[in-house]
C-alpha cells in the first residue's frame, strides 16, 4: 500500500454525469486511509502541468455538497484536449515534458492519479503509465471512463451516455409530437452527435420499444450514406403520413469518405486531429428542399446532448458514482495502467458489475454499433438495439432545485 496524495482530473468533452464520477472518486479517496490530500486538476493535464490544482478534501467533507456535485453538468474542474508526446521518445522536448510532469507529481507527493475521460484521455493514461514504468516511478494511474459517444472498447457502456441517450430519446419524441399536429407534407431532420460511432443517434429510436414512438428513419455513421436511397426512404414515409422525422449522425459520410455536412463545416480540428463536425442536418435540409419542394427544417441538438443536467438517468448517475469509487479501491489495492469498465450480467434483469481492463488495449480504439443492431436497409436500428439501450436511461435522478432552477456547484 502506497502512502501519499491523490489527484483527479477531467478531460475531453463534458457530460451530464462526469461530475458524478468525480464525486465517486472523491468519496473513495476520502475513505482510503493511505491517501492524504485529494487534489483536483484545473483543466486536466494542462492545468496540472502548471500546478493549477485545488484541494478537494476540505470542500467535500459535506455529503450534501457531493450530492450537489453529482447533479451538476459539465466538468466542474474544467477540461482540456492535450495530446501527450510519445513516452518512448528521446527527443529533448518530449523528455523535458515528462520530466516536468513527473516533477509536479513528486512536488505534490502524488501516489494516486485518476483521469476521467474518453478515448483521448485513455491515451494520456496509457502514455503516463508507460513512462512511469520506464523510470520506475511508484505511482498508481487509473483511467475512469467518460463519454456520451459510448465508443470505448471493452466496456458494456460508458458513464455519461445513459443521460445523453435519455435526453435525445425524450427530445426526439417531443419533436415527433410537435410535427404530428399538421397535415402539410414536411420533413424534420434531427442532427445528433457522433463522429464515428452512432450510439447516440441510435438512442433516438428507444421509444419504439416503449410505445412505438420513434423517428421514421435513423442513419448511423457505421454505414455509408447514399442520397438517392435517402430520398427513396422519404418517399416511402410520405406514403404513410405527411410528417416525416429522421435522425442523422453528425458523422455521416458518403461512400467516398466525404462528410455529408462537409460544405457547411469549418474544417477546424482539435489537438488529436478530430475535425469539429456540424452541418449534416443543414446539408440534408437543403437537399430535401431542392428535391421535394416541401416544408423542411433541421434541428441540431448540439450541446444540450451532453449538458442537460435537468434530465439525468438515475442508472447513469448511480453507475458513474460507483465506477469512480471503485477506481480508487483498485488503485489502493495495487492496480495501475487500467481503465474501469462495466460488464453486463446475463439475464432478463439488468445488472452491470464494475471491473477493469488494461488501458493498453483500449486507448485509440473505437467501439462501433454492431452489425446486428443495424437493419438490412441501413436506415434504422433494430429492436434488439433499443432493448440494449433501454435500461441505461432508466430512472429519474432526484434533482435539487433552487428558485425554480436546477442547483449547481461551482468549484
Amino acid at each position: 500500500m502506497l502512502i501519499g496524495n491523490a489527484v483527479v482530473g477531467q478531460s475531453g468533452g463534458p457530460t451530464a454525469a462526469i461530475n458524478a464520477t468525480l464525486a465517486g472518486v472523491i468519496r473513495g479517496a476520502l475513505e482510503a486511509e493511505c491517501i492524504g490530500k485529494v487534489y483536483g486538476m484545473r483543466n486536466g493535464i494542462e492545468g496540472f502541468m502548471e500546478k493549477r490544482v485545488i484541494s478537494l478534501d476540505g470542500i467535500f467533507e459535506d455529503e450534501n455538497k457531493l450530492k450537489l456535485l453529482e447533479q451538476t453538468p459539465a466538468a466542474a474542474l474544467g477540461s482540456c484536449r492535450r495530446k501527450l508526446p510519445d513516452p518512448e521518445s528521446d527527443d529533448a522536448k518530449d523528455v523535458e515534458f515528462y520530466n516536468k510532469l513527473f516533477s509536479v507529481i513528486d512536488e505534490l507527493d502524488i501516489k494516486y492519479f485518476f483521469y476521467i475521460g474518453g478515448n483521448d484521455s485513455m491515451d494520456t493514461v496509457k502514455k503516463m503509465s508507460i513512462y512511469a514504468k520506464k523510470v520506475h516511478k511508484d505511482i498508481r494511474i487509473i483511467g475512469v471512463p467518460k463519454t456520451i459517444d459510448n465508443d470505448l472498447t471493452m466496456t458494456d457502456h460508458t458513464p455519461g451516455f445513459g443521460s445523453a441517450a435519455k435526453y435525445i430519446a425524450t427530445t426526439v419524441r417531443e419533436i415527433i409530437r410537435d410535427c404530428s399536429v399538421y397535415t402539410v407534407r414536411a420533413v424534420t431532420v434531427v442532427e445528433i452527435m457522433g463522429r464515428d460511432a452512432g450510439w447516440l443517434t441510435a438512442s433516438s429510436a428507444i421509444g419504439r420499444v416503449v410505445d412505438g414512438m420513434a423517428p421514421d428513419y435513423v442513419y448511423l455513421p457505421e454505414r455509408a450514406f447514399d442520397m438517392e436511397s435517402f430520398f427513396a426512404d422519404i418517399e416511402k414515409a410520405f406514403e404513410k403520413h405527411p410528417d416525416v422525422v429522421v435522425a442523422v449522425s453528425e458523422g455521416l459520410q458518403f461512400a467516398d469518405g466525404r462528410y455529408v455536412g462537409e460544405g457547411t463545416q469549418s474544417g477546424v480540428a482539435d489537438a488529436f486531429g478530430h475535425k469539429y463536425l456540424a452541418g449534416t442536418g443543414k446539408a440534408l435540409e437543403m437537399a430535401i428542399k431542392e428535391k421535394f419542394g416541401c416544408k423542411v427544417r433541421s434541428v441540431e441538438l448540439n450541446l444540450p446532448q451532453r449538458c442537460a443536467g435537468h434530465l439525468l438517468s438515475l442508472t447513469d448517475i448511480e453507475e458513474s458514482v460507483r465506477i469512480g469509487r471503485e477506481a480508487v479501491a483498485l488503485a489502493v489495492s495495487g492496480g495501475s495502467g487500467e481503465m474501469m469498465v462495466f460488464v453486463r450480467e446475463e439475464g432478463d434483469i439488468y445488472h452491470c458489475r464494475v471491473d477493469h481492463r488494461s488501458v493498453m488495449g483500449i486507448a485509440n480504439s473505437t467501439r462501433y454499433v454492431p452489425d446486428e443492431f443495424i437493419n438490412d436497409e441501413n436506415n434504422n436500428v433494430t429492436d434488439s438495439c433499443c432493448e440494449y439501450l433501454l435500461p441505461l436511461i432508466d430512472g429519474e435522478y432526484p434533482t435539487m432545485f433552487y428558485n425554480g432552477l436546477p442547483a449547481h456547484i461551482i468549484l
